[in-house]
């Protein structure tokens, strides 16, 4: 089968911190040299993708910013589109209000004032914004989350993502999101396809989750790719009961799947 594009995940898949993996380097250049237009598709919703090409680019891999978008990216136009004239309360870490804020969105810290709650990684996540939030979707507003992944592969073990910020909030208000962004959402299948305009039978989803990555890559009729470098091992995968088209142990194993 020869492959026309493929959509890399990031944390776990090409890097760990800002470390690259070994052998995902060589991976990724030999994805290049086959001609295979890449696009790196990240679940992190708190840094633009600008960030992302100095990242990656200490890291070995050379990449332009408009190949690269995030859950921050994925969240900020279906806000745009669907919510351009409300006031946002958002539970996130300061870069995704640097997102908000460039793209002209208004937030507020008012909960009678909030037309929509929006949920994400918080680092500074305690019970004062546990009761916000609370308090903001008992007025019944649209409850947003920015990306589903409950951990996120770190340089020295797994840390808290997004998702365990959004579960925290459902839990108290009784109620799930009205929507989660990010991968394998619709609004990100629809970006990966404007930004990788090929048949899908002849695009491949490279990632280490299989709840967004693989899942992604299912729902958009694309081959995928399980590696096996960052959150999901051989006893999880067994577990989960899903069948990738192929997995690997890193992306540096890629000529098993390009031939």
């Amino acid at each position: 089968m020869a492959f026309s594009g493929a959509v890399l995940d990031v944390d776990g898949t090409v890097v760990r911190g800002n470390d690259p993996i070994p052998g995902a380097p060589a991976g990724y250049r030999r994805i290049r040299e086959a001609g295979i237009e890449t696009l790196f598709v990240s679940n992190n919703p708190t840094k633009a993708p600008s960030a992302y090409v100095d990242r990656l680019g200490a890291a070995g891999y050379d990449v332009d910013a408009d190949r690269v978008f995030t859950a921050g990216t994925v969240t900020t136009r279906y806000l745009s589109e669907h919510h351009a004239d409300d006031e946002l309360l958002c539970i996130g870490d300061p870069g995704l209000f640097d997102q908000f804020d460039d793209a002209g969105l208004s937030t507020t810290d008012d909960v009678a004032a909030a037309d929509a709650l929006v949920a994400s990684i918080d680092r500074d996540f305690d019970y004062d914004d546990l009761c916000t939030a609370m308090w903001t979707l008992e007025r019944g507003v649209p409850f947003i989350g920015t990306d589903p992944d409950v951990v996120i592969p770190a340089p020295k073990r797994d840390v808290p993502g997004s998702g365990a910020v959004i579960n925290a909030i459902a839990g108290v208000a009784e109620r799930d999101p009205d929507v989660v962004l990010g991968k394998p959402s619709d609004p990100a299948i629809e970006m990966v396809r404007e930004r990788l305009p090929h048949p899908p039978e002849e695009c491949l989803v490279v990632g280490d989750r299989l709840n967004t990555d693989i899942a992604l890559g299912e729902r958009a009729g694309m081959t995928t790719v399980l590696v096996k470098s960052g959150v999901t091992d051989t006893d999880r995968l067994a577990a989960a009961g899903v069948t990738p088209d192929h997995v690997l142990d890193d992306l540096g194993d890629i000529d098993h799947v390009l031939g």
